[in-house]
């Protein structure tokens, strides 16, 4: 798969030292890599609320609320290890420093579990007395959660980008989005049984522990995959081009635009065929940056302002960032299924009987594994049966907006069980007066709390591959890294939505007391699937009439079809 990249891709290929660079050939270090670090992190954070709860002594909304704040800074520092490989690490070396990070955050919390003066005294048996911890307490394993979040921010979404770039075929680049989500939640269903159900019921100090090992072996195998991997050359910061962009469109404001072809500046755009094409007219205004005026020019035809004059090419990034924006922001709502009912599930199965048998119990934090599971098993199903069959019966390709469109439809419906589910659970804690009884267990099954959950998982599978597959085809070339993570800025952007329409909940309600049996967590997860049914239809409106940038894509485009129809 070694090569130059066609077109006009301003991303090198560093030349191949040897003949089997790239390809699938790689995707199993890719996958090792990406297994030790989602187990890892698996282990530690789907727990974390338990081991705060229980250990730390902290209330079990503001459990929740800590939790959501660091997934969401986990979800939005990918964007800055992105730009770091675009622009001037690579994508390697942003992956292995990023591990180490990771392992020094994992092994901070671990220490609090193994070393008592790190930890506040347990609770005294009978009474609700417990030990407030220490300052310093406090700060060993909030700089422990904050480190190993930086560490797993900087290398799921980097090693996705580095993971495509082995690809010089859309076609593969989608097969292996598809097989990197199914390891992904593979991965995460591991470290959310095994890692933690040894957390619960072994040792918290033996779990954490584990979680340090796995995360340095797949360093490791990271490490020794590195003759075989494509490196793509750093070539400085795209987003200074796209600065440049804004800067030389306002300059030029006063400027009129011309209708012809030659007075605009091509001279980096590629080929010669398309050296005069005419920039588009869509946000118009944006073709003053590159409509070449009075010494603007060197006499060998390079810029001689950099500010005041770019390539149609690079006023068309603008534009195409500019164009995929409202997709983007549709997605926001749409990810915050997953902080609502992740978190505030755990809280429920802390109430309920999570006996599955005389000897097994199921950890509380073990239960988002009924959303890793079915994603994993539905990703599966979509792409050994879903899509051969869609494209069997309609000879089209099942299209990434498509895909995160089902997406929008299975969690919305997953809020609104999630909300039909807590109305009876809360019915059977009011009729056994568990309120009353603190400790109390409500006598309902856990399991009771699985349909939700699944269905979460179904829309995952649908939304997430989607959503990364259409960022990375549809973003400019130069900001391929960035665009594998903007999946991971819409995610972590929810989780902030999120913790804040909490906090607003718990001010003007009491929906949610500590003691969720006294309050209406129902109506937050009905007021969550509104939130989403009105998200859907500003969703299907952006998605109406967006056009595919890819070649590929375009002769099938959402516009095409909205103009046939007028």
């Amino acid at each position: 798969m070694g090569g130059e990249l066609s077109g006009n891709e301003e991303a090198q290929i560093l030349p191949d030292p040897a003949p089997k660079q790239g390809g699938w050939t790689t995707f199993p270090l890719i996958a090792g890599t990406l297994m030790g670090s989602s187990i890892a992190v698996s282990g530690w954070a789907n727990n974390l609320i338990v081991y705060m709860i229980e250990i730390f002594h902290v209330r079990s909304i503001d459990a929740t609320q800590t939790f959501n704040m660091a997934a969401a800074s986990t979800s939005l520092l990918p964007v800055i290890a992105a730009i770091l490989a675009d622009s001037i690490l690579g994508c390697y070396s942003v992956i292995w420093t990023s591990s180490l990070v990771s392992v020094l955050g994992i092994l901070l919390i671990a220490l609090t579990a193994m070393l008592e003066p790190l930890r506040p005294q347990p609770c005294q048996n009978g009474s609700g007395m417990c030990p407030t911890p220490s300052k310093v307490q406090f700060s060993v394993l909030y700089s422990g959660i904050a480190l190993a979040s930086i560490g797993v921010a900087g290398t799921r979404f980097t090693i996705a980008a580095m993971g495509a770039n082995q690809f010089e075929n859309p076609k593969d680049q989608r097969v292996f989005f598809n097989w990197f989500a199914v390891t992904l939640y593979t991965s995460l269903v591991l470290g959310a049984t095994v890692i933690v159900y040894i957390e619960e019921n072994v040792s918290w100090a033996l779990g954490y522990c584990l979680c340090v090992a796995v995360n340095v072996v797949g360093l490791a195998i990271f490490l020794l995959g590195r003759r075989y991997y494509r490196h793509v050359k750093p070539q400085g910061s795209p987003f200074t081009s796209l600065a440049r962009v804004i800067v030389a469109t306002f300059l030029k404001r006063k400027v009129p635009l011309s209708s012809r072809a030659e007075d605009y500046y091509h001279h980096k755009d590629g080929p010669m065929d398309k050296r005069y094409s005419m920039p588009t007219k869509s946000f118009g205004f944006l073709n003053h940056a590159a409509l070449e005026t009075e010494g603007d020019t060197k006499v060998d035809g390079s810029i001689a302002k950099s500010w005041r004059l770019c390539s149609v090419q690079q006023v068309e990034d603008l534009k195409t960032l500019l164009r995929i924006f409202p997709l983007l922001s549709s997605g926001i709502i749409l990810c915050t299924t997953l902080p609502i009912v992740s978190t505030l599930t755990i809280l429920q199965a802390l109430t309920l009987d999570r006996h599955l048998g005389p000897n097994l119990k199921v950890p509380a934090g073990s239960m988002i594994v009924f959303i890793l599971t079915s994603t994993a098993i539905n990703l599966t199903f979509i792409d050994r049966f879903l899509f051969p069959m869609w494209q069997k019966i309609t000879h089209r390709s099942l299209m990434p907006l498509q895909r995160i469109g089902l997406g929008h439809v299975f969690n919305m419906t997953g809020m609104a069980v999630a909300a039909l589910v807590e109305s009876k659970r809360l019915k059977f804690a009011q009729i056994h007066h568990v309120s009353d009884h603190p400790g109390s267990i409500v006598p309902m099954l856990v399991l009771w709390l699985v349909p939700q959950l699944v269905l979460v998982g179904v829309g995952e599978a649908f939304h997430y591959p989607g959503q990364v597959t259409l960022y990375y085809q549809e973003f400019p070339k130069p900001l391929r890294s960035t665009a594998a993570a903007m999946i991971s800025v819409v995610v972590g952007i929810a989780y902030y939505l999120s913790t804040a329409v909490i906090d607003l909940v718990r001010t003007v309600t009491t929906w949610l007391p500590d003691d969720i049996n006294k309050g209406r967590l129902g109506n937050v997860y009905l007021m969550f699937a509104v939130m989403q049914m009105f998200n859907l239809f500003y969703f299907l409106i952006c998605a109406k009439c967006y056009r595919y940038q890819s070649p590929e894509e375009g002769n099938k485009s959402n516009d095409e079809s909205c103009e046939a129809e007028k």
